[in-house]
């Protein structure tokens, strides 16, 4: 299990995922924050970066929040190895 700290901003013009410095991840969702949209867009975008199946993420905290805590269930080695 892998534990992201995931800032998300809703209503962009275009999808994207981008890695900071510090290892969290920016990620730019179309969906609007109503009704948990922007929640499910990040999860599924979030599954096909990282060739998960949608139920191998989790949002741990943050539901309601734009700063989230977001669990992928992939070891630490299999991303950096992944990413290189």
């Amino acid at each position: 299990m892998t534990i992201f700290t995931v800032k998300v901003k809703p209503n962009s013009k275009q999808q994207s995922i981008e890695e900071q410095p510090d290892g969290s991840l920016t990620v730019h969702l179309k969906s609007p924050p109503v009704e948990g949209k922007a929640n499910q867009e990040l999860i599924v975008l979030l599954a096909k970066k990282f060739k998960v199946p949608k139920s191998a993420i989790g949002i741990k905290s943050g539901f309601f929040s734009r700063n989230k805590l977001v669990e992928i269930a992939i070891e630490p080695a299999t991303y950096t190895n992944s990413e290189k």
